[in-house]
């Protein structure tokens, strides 16, 4: 495990500990207080789940077994909110069956200690895992500052993981699906494309059309065991264009004429959209054809649904 924190680095660092014995609040809260950590405490599961979703700590210390609504419980709905979800959970329990073990790590939890609690390995424990959730939230943070809609799905139930507030924008506007749930045809989508990596294969973009927007997606790698990243990106028609400029260097009309090509518009109809002459669209497709080194609209669409797509 990494060496402990100087105090002085661990000032904001917030822990909350949910037990319902006096006397095991006492112990951590002196030992955390020690050691630089502000520290919360909630008695059951009902203010355990208020605090968390008020002060967001970096680590929750959690009692199994409470009267009431348990820890398994307590932890369940942590994370299922997508406020508290990534705050890192330590068990603290003095069963050590196995089934209790394994039901610690299925509500969610991040790892977990027996009692009677020893401070120092607590204490070493909290500090492995809050730099582990820092860095991965320093991740996420950077995904949101540079614009990316980036998903991670668990394909075994369905489960949105983490999402990046421009990703949960999007799965809002193009799919009618719980916010936890990823919906069937990205799930699908994804089903297909892990497949395709399988064999070898490139898998082929997701492309949801919504009037003159679109939704692309595209696979970009496993994450853990189980679990997808999925990169978004809402397109319409002037970005479209745009997009095929810079990957070909068209002109804007010669652009303009290959995104109606790709959206399988005849000549006839691509002068009618542009106020043209099918004459005049079909000069601009030579051009486009030279550029792109094809012979036939049929290969310029394909090669150019590639680029929109992100290939």
């Amino acid at each position: 495990m990494p060496p402990l924190d100087p105090p002085e680095r661990r000032l904001s660092r917030i822990v909350l500990i949910v037990d319902d014995v006096p006397e095991n609040l006492s112990l951590l809260h002196d030992a955390l207080d020690e050691a630089g950590y502000t520290v919360l405490v909630a008695t059951h599961g009902q203010a355990a789940l208020q605090r968390a979703r008020q002060s967001l700590p970096d680590m929750i210390l959690l009692d199994a077994m409470m009267p009431g609504m348990d820890g398994f419980e307590v932890a369940r709905h942590l994370k299922a909110d997508f406020a508290t979800q990534h705050v890192p959970i330590i068990f603290m329990t003095g069963l050590t069956e196995t089934e209790h073990v394994v039901a610690a790590f299925s509500a969610g939890g991040a790892d977990y200690v027996t009692k009677p609690i020893h401070p120092a390995e607590v204490l070493a424990r909290i500090a492995a895992h809050v730099q582990n959730a820092r860095q991965m939230k320093q991740a996420r943070s950077a995904l949101d500052a540079f614009g990316q809609a980036t998903v991670a799905v668990r394909a075994a139930d369905s489960r949105i993981v983490w999402q990046t507030p421009l990703a949960r924008s999007l799965l809002n506007a193009f799919f009618a699906n719980p916010e936890h749930v990823a919906p069937e045809e990205l799930l699908g989508w994804i089903a297909a494309a892990h497949a395709a990596r399988s064999e070898g294969r490139d898998p082929a973009p997701l492309l949801v059309a919504d009037g003159s927007r679109r939704l692309l997606a595209s696979f970009h790698d496993q994450t853990g065991d189980d679990e997808w990243l999925v990169v978004l990106r809402e397109e319409n028609d002037t970005s479209a264009v745009e997009s095929l400029i810079a990957a070909f260097r068209l002109t804007q009309r010669e652009a303009e004429v290959l995104y109606w090509v790709v959206q399988g518009k005849t000549s006839k109809d691509i002068g009618d959209i542009l106020g043209s002459s099918p004459r005049t669209v079909n000069k601009h497709l030579e051009h486009v054809f030279e550029k792109l080194g094809v012979e036939t609209r049929t290969a310029a669409a394909n090669l150019a649904m590639g680029r929109m797509r992100g290939n």
